[in-house]
Formats: C-alpha cells, structure tokens, sequence
C-alpha cells in the first residue's frame, strides 16, 4: 500500500544489501521471476499459455538485468523467448552483467537495436517478427526526462508493433515520482512493480501507461519503508485501517442516539445555484450526520422549503436580498456555534470583498471547516501570500479542483498537475490545513506530511455537483468526530466508492449525475 519515490527506493535497496547483506543478485533473481510468473498468468489469460513468444527488451541497468532473469524463467516455463539489448550488452555492470552472461550461456537468442548514429536501420528490422507480446525492461526508476537512443527509438517502435506490453517495475519514459511521461513511453498492459509501487504509477498521466499494477515482493525485509520515513500510500480499505484505525462502514452502536453523530452547518448554494447547497446537505445527511442544517441568507431561506424534509433550514439575517454579500460574518458564525462542523463554498457566488468576509468568518468559527468551490476562490484572492491564511484553532480541510488548487498555489493547472503529490503535501504543510486534490486518482495530505492517493472513483463522476456531494461527506464526518485527515480520506474513498457503484447500475458511465452518487452512499 506504501508509494515509494525513487530515491526512497534507492535508500531502501541499499540498506537491504549493505545493512541485511542480501546480495544484489538475490533481488534480481527474485524480482525477474516475479515478472515472469506476472507474464506467464497475462499469457495464459488470453488463451495462450505457454504457446506465447516473448520479446525482452533490456537496457544496460538492473532494471535489464531483472528482464534476462525473467527471459530465463519463461524460458523454463516453456514459452518461446528471446532478448533485443538496447545497446550493447557490453555495457552492462555488475549484477545485470553476471545475469547477461547467464542468458549467453544458456543460448537465449539476442540481438542488439540499430543505433542511427551508426546507420542502422531502426525501422525494418524485423525487431519483433515472431513475438506476441513485449517485457519492457529498458528503463528503471532512476530514469528521469526524455529517453535518450536508442532507447527512444526502440521505445517508439515497441509503441507502434501494438504487442502487449508487461513492464518492468515502471514503464521506460515514465517518471517514477510524479506520472508525467516522456514523448517516447511505453503504454503497458500491466506493470510488475517491485517491492513497492512507485507514486507515478498511481498518478496520471502516468497511470494510464502503466495498465494494471501488480506489486511483488522481492526478498526486501518488511517494514522497510517505514524505516525510510515514507508516508504516501495508496488509500483504500486496508489502509483505512492499518495506517489511520478505520474500518469500513464506519460501527454504529446500539443505544445511539442523532445527538451521537453530530449536527453540520452547510453554508452553500445561492439563488442561481441552490442545487449545489441541497447537494452538500444531502450527502452530509447520508453520510450519517444525526443533524444537518442549510444555512441561507433570510429572505432566500423561504423559497427552500420543503427541498428536503429531513434538512432543518437556518435563516441568517441579511438585508432583505437573499444574497450572501449581505450576511454579516459574524451572524453566520454564530449560527455555526452549535454545529460540530461548517461546509462552506458551494455555489455561494462572489462578491466584492468577499476574501476579508471568508477570513473573519473563519477565524470565529470554533468547529473543524470544511471549504470548497467559491470559497476557495475567495481565499486564493486573500491570503495569497505565504502565512496570510486564517488563523484557526480547530481543524480545516479544503477541497480544490486543480483549477482551484492552481489559483490557490499562484501556478497554471498544468504546473499543478506536473507533481500532485508534491503539490498538495507541500500547500497542506506551509498553511497547516489537509488538501484534497481533486481529479483522477485524488490526493488526500496532511499537515504532518502524510499523503494518500484514492483507488475509487471512475469518468462518470466529472458532472457538476459531484464536488458538492464530496463536500457534504467529508463535512459529515468531520461532525461525526473524525479527525481532518481521517474525514478526508475517509470521505473521498466512500465518495469514489459510491460513484463506482452508481456508475455499476447505469447504462453507460456518462449517464451518471450527482444525485445519484449521494443515493449510492
């Protein structure tokens, strides 16, 4: 479940053969046959067995080195093998050299890529005459930028044979931190991922190139990753409970009561996006908030009635519009005074002065906040500068899309999505709030460095009010008592679960809408 860096794989690599004296070459074997047994079960899956001939594709590296191993247990399992070396294997070191060697002995047929600055042909070869299917052993985790040749030439040309691709570790031209991928990549069908998946292969665009994520062990000691400081994991059911005690569904006792799971205030929605509060609330509700209020401005609350029976509307005083710009903060705060938890931002528009209003109003609010969508905008436009966010006691969580997120961090969307990871850890430390990063493959973080990145969630939840529904669940169980980064990760792998299954019931993904997402919790 653990993410790891390169460089956390490096430190963590070294210590299991410098500290434990487990041999490189152990390693290697292990994480070649690991490979092999992942490209035997692709073969045998569509059909073929062992009547399957494999092409390994190997760089000078150890990430070569782990393909010649496998190219050896296919070969023992009785599939047809042979090896196409980038560059010259005399160029191989140490380990990956030792099993270079094995695989000449053992007469596994090899040949060597034409490199252009010698002429070679690169284009007619014939490079994958007779194969049907690819172990891409080329680049490892240390690789980083575009592929220099031959590498790029043959990773080029693996791409256009449409072979099935099984990679080794990481797919070469992937960056193994931040998912970003090079012009010349490896689209993998699955990605044997050693010891440890890497944080680019759960982070797109990356994820898309690597397929299905298989993650084997490798004769590295457990617990090892923890020793090296890492603190990104996948999030899903079984890290809910090992890394933060939660279980999933969250237990009810007997003799509870609504006062045991708390009252949240939803402070969103206007005349022209009233759905967007409705939404929040609803999700709050089935989320298993005992109370939940929708906060509005009085002279828009009257309209609202009847929305939602089990919703209790809260008027704040205005004057006479029904607008927000008219509510004075501290009226809504002290609505908010009763309330375990405060959602704020959904479809409350803007207005002029609007970051001076959000900032006092969250300096008096005593609960744990959640803010979202117009909110965020509000902020961003406040408390640009480092240091400048409000200064609360209580826990805050905010919930950006990357458009929001890049206004928030001073950058273009493209620059927030280059490492989300880095981006949400590094924003949650410096103004102490959690961060949840929307988008494909969420990113949950903490203050204290932690991170999560979400497992659930599918393309029929990009439709409007799915961030609202988010909104309301994380708010709910920020009443219910949960802590801020167990609301959060909580809160977007139920929301991303809850998708999936509403998604499971509809024709077609596309068909999905917001309300169905809150109906699925």
């Amino acid at each position: 479940m653990e993410l790891v860096t390169s460089a956390e794989m490096r430190a963590i690599d070294a210590r299991t053969i410098e500290e434990f004296g487990i041999p490189q070459a152990i390693l290697m074997e292990n994480a070649g046959r690991a490979v092999a047994e992942e490209a035997r079960r692709h073969a045998g899956a569509a059909g073929r067995g062992t009547d399957f001939g494999w092409l390994v594709l190997a760089g000078k590296g150890n990430n070569g080195g782990d393909g010649l191993v496998c190219a050896r247990h296919l070969r023992d399992m009785g599939c047809r093998v042979a090896v196409l070396y980038a560059e010259s294997p005399d160029r191989m070191q140490g380990a990956a050299a030792l099993q270079r060697d094995i695989a000449a002995r053992l007469g596994i047929p090899a040949r060597v890529f034409a490199q252009p600055e010698l002429g070679g042909d690169i284009t007619d070869a014939g490079w994958f005459d007779g194969c049907d299917g690819l172990i891409d052993a080329l680049l490892g985790t240390g690789s980083a930028g575009e592929p220099r040749e031959p590498y790029a030439s043959l990773i080029e040309a693996a791409v256009k044979s449409g072979l099935p691709v099984v990679a080794v570790d990481i797919p070469s031209g992937l960056d193994a931190d931040t998912g970003a991928v090079a012009k010349a990549c490896i689209r993998a069908e699955s990605t044997v991922a050693l010891a440890y998946a890497k944080r680019g292969l759960h982070q797109h665009p990356g994820a898309a190139h690597a397929g299905e994520v298989v993650v084997r062990r490798i004769g590295i000691p457990a617990g090892e990753a923890e020793r090296a400081g890492v603190n990104t994991y996948l999030l899903n059911a079984d890290s809910l409970q090992a890394k933060l005690g939660l279980s999933f569904p969250l237990p009810r006792t007997e003799d509870s009561h609504k006062g045991t799971y708390g009252h949240v205030l939803v402070a969103a929605g206007s005349a022209l996006m009233s759905g967007a509060g409705l939404l929040s609330a609803r999700a709050a509700l089935r989320a298993g908030s005992g109370l939940v209020s929708w906060a509005q401005p009085a002279a828009a609350a009257p309209g609202l009635r009847g929305f939602a029976p089990e919703i209790m509307l809260r008027a704040v005083q205005d004057e006479g519009t029904g607008e927000w710009r008219q509510v004075k903060p501290e009226r809504l705060a002290e609505a908010a005074s009763g309330a375990d938890a405060l959602v704020i931002g959904p479809g409350m528009g803007r207005w002029e002065g609007d970051g001076a209003w959000l900032r006092s109003l969250l300096e008096r609010v005593q609960a744990p906040v959640l803010v979202d969508a117009d909110a965020l905008n509000m902020i961003a436009d406040a408390c640009a500068q480092p240091g400048a966010w409000p200064q609360r006691n209580a826990p805050t969580v905010i919930t950006p899309h990357p458009g929001e997120m890049a206004r928030l961090a001073g950058l273009t969307v493209p620059q927030t999505q280059r490492d989300r990871i880095g981006l949400a850890r590094d924003y949650a430390a410096r103004h102490g709030v959690t961060v949840v990063l929307k988008g494909a493959r969420t990113v949950v973080a903490s203050p204290d460095g932690r991170a999560f990145v979400n497992t659930t969630g599918n393309p029929g939840m990009a439709t409007g009010g799915a961030g609202d529904a988010l909104a309301g669940i994380i708010g709910s169980l920020l009443g219910q008592g949960l802590n801020a980064l167990e609301a959060a990760a909580y809160g977007v792998y139920w929301h991303g679960l809850a998708g999936d299954r509403a998604a499971a019931s509809r024709p077609q993904a596309a068909s999905l809408i917001a309300g169905d997402i809150v109906e699925a919790l």
